[in-house]
């Protein structure tokens, strides 16, 4: 009898030695020396249960079951990997850089912060919204569609909050480098953009103290220049041409406005060059069949052209005409005979 009780032990013992084994090889790093990076995306909702499939799947763990069960009863891993009791683990979204280098624990403190691989998109200046959102979706942030639709709606919280008066978001969508989330929602892209531009023109002198309605009109002007003005020198000169023809009733015949009538509200593709009847469009937005500032921006500007609109040099400039296709250079002129002069001048072959 005693042998028996000493042959069970011995056998209950050595199942025991091989069980822990058997966990303890499991629950290593599936390769020491690899510490290649693994891209893991943990979207909100997803269970511990595919977490640790997915996981194995990426090959980054041995055993699924395992990862679950030292989830699931903290105190396993401070007996697998001597490490003080933890409090249960808490599982967060996001997008994780991994390694197979890395043993279930190590993992695990990974998994519980939360942290998130950033998308760093650089959005240049005179953009419209339509166009952001291409490149948003384009870089997996959210959906164009969405975001489009967000910007265009004005009952969204987000115009009464920053008492915005235009119809939609075009002109308050600063221009700048980002670091955005994969899959965030088009509300909070919207929001960290129009945020930046309150911010933002802080630093333009005067501007931060207009009223909603004198912002407004500002920022459709400097959505204006932004689209013509390629030196930045020369944005104060263009943005003093246009308040002066504006102060007399004069078009400001504007090629970028026919081309936001183009590709933004017939939705056509952007137009080689501007015809004739291009210019005849029956639209408020072509400046030159009405006189007068654009219903609204028809594009995001910049700091150089919000600086130029809102603190315009007064010049008796009524006229621009490109001297330099290649550098991008103006020269400006007051009368239009002057500018007929420069036109024929700038444009022999």
């Amino acid at each position: 009898m005693k042998k028996i009780i000493i042959f069970a032990a011995s056998f209950i013992l050595l199942f025991l030695i091989s069980l822990y084994s058997f966990i303890f090889i499991q629950t290593r790093p599936v390769n020491k020396t690899d510490v290649t990076d693994v891209r893991v995306e943990i979207p909100s909702g997803m269970s511990v249960t595919e977490v640790s499939k997915l996981l194995k799947k990426e090959k980054l763990i041995k055993n699924a079951r395992l990862f679950y069960f030292s989830v699931r009863f903290p105190a396993l891993n401070s007996v697998l990997f001597f490490n003080e009791p933890s409090s249960s683990f808490m599982l967060k979204s996001g997008i994780y850089r991994l390694n197979r280098s890395m043993d279930f624990s190590e993992i695990q403190k990974e998994l519980s912060t939360g942290q998130q691989e950033f998308i760093i998109i650089s959005l240049p200046e005179g953009l419209t919204i339509s166009k952001i959102a291409n490149l948003l979706e384009k870089n997996n942030i959210c959906n164009a569609n969405e975001f489009v639709h967000f910007c265009k709606d004005n009952s969204n919280p987000i115009f009464s909050e920053f008492n915005i008066t235009g119809e939609t978001l075009e002109g308050y969508l600063f221009p700048d480098t980002y670091y955005f989330t994969s899959g965030m929602s088009a509300q909070n892209a919207a929001r960290v953009m129009v945020e930046n531009f309150f911010n933002k023109i802080q630093e333009v002198k005067g501007l931060s103290e207009k009223s909603p309605e004198e912002l407004y009109k500002i920022l459709t002007l400097a959505s204006i220049v932004e689209r013509e003005y390629r030196i930045p020198d020369e944005a104060p000169l263009i943005a003093s041409v246009f308040k002066n023809r504006i102060r007399n009733n004069i078009g400001l015949y504007s090629c970028a406005t026919v081309e936001y009538i183009i590709t933004e509200i017939q939705g056509k593709p952007h137009p080689k060059r501007i015809l004739l009847d291009d210019l005849k469009i029956d639209n408020p937005y072509n400046t030159y069949k009405w006189a007068g500032l654009t219903p609204g921006p028809i594009s995001n500007p910049g700091l150089i052209a919000l600086d130029a609109a809102a603190n315009t040099p007064k010049t008796d400039y009524y006229f621009f005409q490109i001297a330099d296709q290649n550098a991008g250079r103006h020269v400006f002129s007051a009368t239009f005979e002057q500018h007929k002069v420069n036109h024929n001048l700038y444009t022999k072959d």
